[in-house]
């Protein structure tokens, strides 16, 4: 198992470096022992929050209601939690940070 993410049972706990104010979210690769990601939102207001919630929840294909952010909402270091995702968290990462 990766530093960036733990798996319980069927709940995924990620951390993630946001990088806000970017012109497409996306996952750029490892940051230490984060997963960076580029949100295409700025800090204000909770829009760069609200964004990379529903850009992680499109990729791990789950429902609003099994993501939710545990830590870090005023901070680029964040905790992710999601339930019952069918997908690998290792499927994010960009083919050169897999190997």
């Amino acid at each position: 198992m990766a530093d960036w993410y733990q798996l319980r049972e069927d709940r995924l706990t990620l951390t993630v470096h946001v990088q806000p104010g970017a012109k497409r979210t996306e996952v750029i690769g490892l940051h230490g022992d984060a997963l960076k990601i580029r949100v295409a939102a700025a800090a204000v207001e909770g829009q760069a929050n609200t964004r990379l919630l529903d850009f992680l929840r499109k990729a791990f294909k789950v429902p609003a209601s099994r993501i939710s952010l545990k830590h870090g909402e005023h901070a680029r270091r964040k905790v992710v939690e999601i339930q019952g995702s069918p997908v690998a968290p290792e499927t994010l990462l960009p083919e050169t940070d897999t190997a």
